[in-house]
């Protein structure tokens, strides 16, 4: 013989069964929504916050670059870009403490989602002992018999939609978890940067001494390299302004093409970027590649790209030079994209066929996703940078 529940009779089971599905929604849904809410907005706001200090460095820097080849406009520079690269490190840091608390909410929901399961998988076992005649005979009339039923069903179909909230919110959890691995990568990229970044002003402190007659000295006989690479930037950083900007996906070294034996292996301490202008001392001691390039330098890497995906290293100079070497393309993965800024130009490894850009500055866009060396996104001049970029970015590209 079936036991009959021990719940009390001046508490129906089925209502009680409602009231303890309809506490679950009122004491865990609502407060956590508010609190996300709240973290929401906090941590968006610092983010925004963040992205305008961004911004005005930017802004500084294209300033900056403008300005006449001084130690104090150099040190300016380097000053700016170092700023530039913290802030970028605090959104870094802002997005990891988001994610944190985002993973506890998740958690907490998860735990409170499995309590409630776990107490109407108990009630609703206490009641499948209840046999429909022994509810029938409980029951004042037929309609309260049809009530009783009704409500089972419900608590029924609350139960299966409670399970699925819990895989879901598991779902969330392993890409919220995923998200904080990327940003941790993300900072240390950056540290890593910044690290370069005052590297590179303490050696420039050092061999001048902090005097301009020194510096003077230094860059002597390379003011026109200096000049060149500065009106690269500019064209980069007009371009940029005029199509909508950038969204920088990755950044710094490359370890593949900086440890490439086919170089002479070099990195930043023997193939450094003369102050974040030009290539200098190199594989061959004169600021080249040993393959015809500037170390570091944006042609350099895409030559490089070339003989990875296509088995041979042109010898094709500048980048500019690239266009005339190809054949004319569409913008699509595999294809060499270029810019014809300065004497010397800008070339990229196109990454992806173009697609429609969901968030940033470019959203809504058709863009692309390149790589490439020696664009000046904040992080200094000779450093490694997967944009997405407008598909109206580069004035040409080729397939090779």
């Amino acid at each position: 013989m079936k036991l009959r529940t021990t719940t009390p009779a001046s508490i129906p089971l089925v209502a009680r069964l409602t009231l303890v599905a309809v506490s679950i929604l009122v004491v865990v849904a609502i407060p956590i929504q508010m609190t996300q809410k709240v973290f929401a907005d906090q941590y968006d706001d610092k983010i925004n916050a963040l992205q305008q200090d961004i911004s005005r460095y930017q802004a500084e820097g294209v300033r900056l670059n403008a300005e006449a080849t001084t130690l104090q406009s150099a040190l300016a520079q380097l000053a700016n870009q170092k700023a530039e690269i913290q802030t970028q490190i605090d959104i870094n840091q802002v997005k990891y403490d988001q994610l944190v608390t985002q993973i506890a909410e998740t958690e907490q929901k998860i735990k409170s989602n499995q309590d409630a399961l776990g107490k109407i998988i108990a009630d609703l076992y206490v009641d499948d002992k209840i046999t429909p005649i022994e509810m029938l005979a409980s029951s004042n009339n037929i309609s309260d018999y049809l009530d009783k039923q009704e409500y089972r069903s419900s608590v029924r179909s609350e139960l299966s939609s409670t399970i699925s909230k819990v895989k879901d919110l598991k779902k969330t959890l392993d890409t919220k978890k995923a998200e904080v691995d990327k940003v941790l990568t993300d900072q240390k990229s950056q540290r890593d940067t910044l690290a370069a970044k005052e590297g590179e002003q303490n050696t420039l402190l050092q061999k001048t001494q902090g005097q301009e007659a020194g510096y003077q000295q230094l860059i002597a006989g390379s003011q026109a390299a200096i000049a060149e690479a500065r009106a690269v930037q500019a064209a980069l950083t007009n371009r940029g302004a005029s199509t909508g900007g950038y969204k920088l996906v990755a950044n710094g070294f490359l370890p593949n093409y900086v440890t490439d034996s086919r170089f002479g292996s070099w990195n930043n301490s023997n193939c450094p970027m003369v102050f974040g202008y030009f290539s200098s001392i190199g594989s061959n001691g004169d600021g080249g590649d040993n393959r015809g390039y500037g170390c570091r330098q944006c042609a350099s890497y895409v030559a490089w790209r070339i003989n990875e995906e296509k088995g041979y290293y042109p010898s094709w100079g500048d980048a500019r030079n690239f266009t005339s070497h190809g054949t004319p393309s569409a913008p699509r993965a595999g294809t060499v994209a270029v810019l014809d800024a300065g004497a010397s130009g800008h070339v990229a490894w196109v990454e992806t066929d173009p697609y429609i850009s969901t968030s940033g500055m470019l959203k809504g866009q058709t863009v692309i996703l390149v790589s490439q060396y020696n664009f000046d996104y904040g992080a200094g001049y000779g450093m490694y940078s997967v944009m997405e970029l407008s598909v109206n970015f580069f004035d040409h590209y080729v397939s090779v």
